[in-house]
């Protein structure tokens, strides 16, 4: 189960010790963090394309993604307070199963990354444009500087998607200045986005009827393998909603007392997000219906297809809830809030770059800890001597993520995103159940209830997720992980600081053997 170098846990510790990030997250920043990009992902973005897939059903699909969410979590809680650094899956894969295995974890954790954040970059776009700039302004940006040179199907587009470009370079901005400085700007949009759905579900659950549920899977629980329909499949859609608890996780190297609050804002995070999830699904369904378009076969049409679009363009679909690009305001515009509809619209303007914040700082860590350990140049690991920062690799995913918001069509990436984090997944619960076994005696602050049950059924959600993706998402994983083996063996394995014997071991009398950086002052 081992391929190549395994870096000894207490090594990994020691480096992290000497070229460390500052610490300045807590338990409530850290849940913060999980909610900003679960709950602006999920419900501002995805919704219309759930409810397509599955109908009423997305309801049983939040929960599901949900349910799979929190035994990973579980694990992810007890192997990120034995190893509080950053890399996230990364690094528990290095430490357990060897160099190689963890290469591709952090590739694929990459591709999580960078294609959900500038997904969401094109997203917020859309609110900027068609909210901000056209309804209260007045103001039609041209075609030209509001969309990339590809839209929908390929259809021609403009020249480049401006106001990307700026977000996604504003959230980069942000995050180089400093870590404590992004948390504080992410609470406040949290703190936006979580009433914004308060007053959605106050204002949606007593219009509800019956009727509107019925039938409640439209399209079956299980839409056939590679179809990506169904409540399963809108389960592994939704399951892109759920990356930031993930992002949780890579922030424990900057994370006061990491023992106690990486759990705390693991799980802490997922569970407030799972119940807003059904809660707004079934608001949004219950008053003015969510049912999906069928195509030929009684098989709902794809979401996000030029199919699809033809039909939302007919009369008798007109008002549906799987046609919106704004899902939320136009439910409530549909029950007579038109107004409370604009000002949540307005929430979700302002609150989707907390999505861009989390994803970007997700991806610039994982970058930062394969630097750290060889297997990128070294100098993407430079810390910022004031703001304390990785500044390199942060401008530089920055970047790259602002330049394929601005030309690429990313809007429908989120499944070939899924498919790098259920695989980050799969390979933390290994690690775990490997861990446990090898080292019995190891300090461990957290400790995964009911492993022998929690282990496999984390790895057996994630690989039923996975294989009810639409079949292109599920490609795309093998083919991106071949380019990175590439890489890897024209780089990272001759430069790797393991295969030159560069081994950082803590002295025993200055560190506790089992115990990880940050446990002095408990």
């Amino acid at each position: 189960m081992i391929f190549g170098r395994v870096k000894p846990l207490d090594a990994i510790l020691a480096t992290a010790e000497k070229k460390s990030l500052h610490r300045t997250l807590g338990a409530l920043q850290l849940t913060l963090f999980g909610i900003g990009c679960v709950i602006g992902t999920g419900i501002f973005v995805l919704t219309s394309a759930g409810a397509q897939k599955a109908g009423p059903g997305l309801m049983l699909a939040f929960a599901i993604a949900g349910a799979i969410c929190i035994v990973a979590a579980l694990c992810y809680a007890e192997i990120a307070s034995m190893i509080p650094v950053a890399g996230s899956a990364y690094t528990y894969t290095y430490s357990v199963m060897g160099e190689l295995l963890a290469w591709s974890v952090g590739w694929a954790l990459v591709l999580e990354y960078a294609v959900a954040a500038s997904a969401v970059s094109v997203g917020w776009s859309g609110y900027f444009t068609g909210t901000i700039l056209n309804q209260f302004m007045g103001y039609e940006l041209p075609a030209a500087l509001s969309a990339g040179p590809l839209a929908l199907g390929g259809a021609p587009g403009g020249f480049i998607n401006l106001p990307a470009v700026v977000i996604a370079l504003l959230v980069t901005w942000l995050l180089m200045i400093g870590t404590n400085e992004s948390a504080r700007v992410n609470a406040v949009l949290v703190a936006i986005k979580v009433s914004a759905l308060t007053a959605f579900i106050i204002l949606t659950l007593p219009r509800s009827e019956l009727d509107n549920f019925n039938p409640f899977l439209p399209a079956g629980v299980f839409g056939g393998f590679g179809s990506g329909v169904g409540a399963v499949g809108a389960a592994a859609t939704m399951f892109f909603a759920y990356v930031g608890f993930d992002a949780v996780s890579t922030a424990a190297e900057e994370t006061k007392n990491p023992q106690r609050n990486v759990p705390i804002g693991l799980i802490g995070s997922l569970l407030i997000c799972t119940v807003f999830y059904v809660l707004v699904a079934a608001g949004a369904i219950g008053s003015i219906g969510g049912q999906p378009i069928m195509g030929p076969g009684g098989i709902p049409f794809p979401a996000g297809s030029e199919e699809l679009a033809r039909q939302c363009a007919m009369p008798a679909y007109s008002g549906m809830l799987v046609c919106s690009n704004e899902a939320l305001a136009h439910v409530l515009r549909e029950i007579g809030f038109s107004g409370v509809g604009n000002l949540l619209g307005i929430a979700a303007f302002v609150a989707l770059p907390s999505v861009i914040l989390i994803l970007l700082f997700g991806q610039t860590r994982i970058f930062f800890v394969m630097s750290r350990d060889g297997l990128l140049p070294d100098g993407l690991s430079k810390i910022h001597p004031k703001w304390k920062t990785p500044y390199v690799v942060t401008a530089i995913t920055g970047a790259v993520v602002a330049f394929a918001a601005a030309f690429l069509p990313v809007g429908q990436l989120a499944d070939i995103a899924n498919a790098g984090t259920l695989y980050a997944f799969f390979m933390v619960a290994i690690a775990v159940m490997m861990l446990r076994k090898r080292e019995p005696n190891r300090k461990r602050p957290f400790r995964t209830p009911a492993l022998w049950l929690i282990g496999p059924l984390t790895i057996a959600g994630t690989l039923f997720l996975f294989f009810n993706l639409p079949f292109e998402a599920m490609i795309v994983l093998p083919v991106w992980a071949v380019i990175g083996f590439v890489i890897y063996y024209l780089y990272g394995y001759r430069h790797s600081h393991l295969g030159k014997g560069i081994v950082e071991v803590p002295d025993l009398h200055e560190i506790e053997p089992h115990a990880p950086p940050g446990t002095e002052n408990q």
